[in-house]
């Protein structure tokens, strides 16, 4: 299977402030990709370049081996979408209006939403499981409601790959299970392919396929999870003492803390 999505050499930041530095990526449809690392590693910055909010400042992103800045924006964004870490919306739009609005890259200017658009709303609904809520106020809703809701105006867009910045940073572990198992959900069933910055690394280990582990703005570790979240990886990346053992339902590495474990970091 030929790659989805091809991260080159990817270097860029904040002005003259160089973030990410050589990073290389792919993804196949299917993937379930984890991005994790420390604060300051540059995980935030990554997805921001490679979605265009941020401009490279060397290496390139290929969908399907096409440079994504060759791409008019409308087609890039039938293809991909994105969910920002921030979610709160301060006006009080309809939920159907906020998810509808993942349908703008398939319109023309001034052209208005038909049928199509309706039934692409009404599925991104019910694969949500917020169809109930459509005609609530936004900001009426729980932080896990919100969630669902933002990831469902993404799926409106009908994209073979969805970006998420930790979807679950602001939620209890009730609603982390539930996001992260709708979206395994979603990827199983319809091959999207997605790519997801956590900074639990348990959840990280338990939903995610491959994972990246940055540090400093490279890549400090690629593959499995069992691979990736090795005792010594993560003391060498975060600085503190851990034990890795195994999940005894899904046998998947189990990170815990050590109190008073932390290793003082490097001058």
């Amino acid at each position: 299977m030929d790659d989805l999505l091809t991260v080159d050499r990817l270097s860029g930041g904040y002005g003259d402030k160089i973030v990410i530095k050589g990073v290389s990526i792919t993804a196949k449809s299917g993937d379930f990709l984890g991005i994790i690392g420390p604060n300051g590693s540059g995980k935030s910055t990554l997805l921001r370049i490679i979605t265009l909010i941020l401009r490279a400042k060397e290496g390139g992103v290929y969908l399907s081996g096409i440079d994504i800045r060759s791409v008019p924006r409308k087609e890039l964004f039938k293809k991909m979408a994105f969910v920002p870490q921030e979610t709160l919306i301060n006006f009080p739009f309809r939920v159907c209006d906020i998810v509808m609005m993942g349908r703008i890259p398939h319109l023309n200017r001034f052209e208005r939403e038909g049928g199509p658009d309706s039934a692409a709303v009404e599925r991104a609904l019910e694969l949500t499981e917020t169809a109930h809520l459509a005609e609530r106020l936004i900001n009426e809703l729980s932080a896990g409601e919100r969630q669902r809701v933002i990831i469902a105006r993404a799926l409106a867009q009908e994209p073979a790959i969805l970006f998420l910045d930790e979807p679950t940073s602001h939620l209890d572990i009730g609603h982390q299970i539930q996001i992260m198992d709708m979206l395994k959900k979603l990827n199983k069933e319809r091959a999207l392919a997605i790519i997801i910055v956590l900074h639990d690394l348990n959840l990280a280990s338990e939903y995610c396929d491959k994972i990246i582990l940055l540090d400093a703005g490279k890549v400090f570790g690629e593959g499995a999870p069992d691979e990736v979240l090795t005792y010594q990886n993560i003391e060498a990346v975060y600085k503190t003492v851990v034990l890795v053992g195994k999940n005894s339902v899904t046998s998947r590495p189990s990170i815990s803390l050590v109190p008073g474990g932390s290793l003082c970091r490097p001058d």
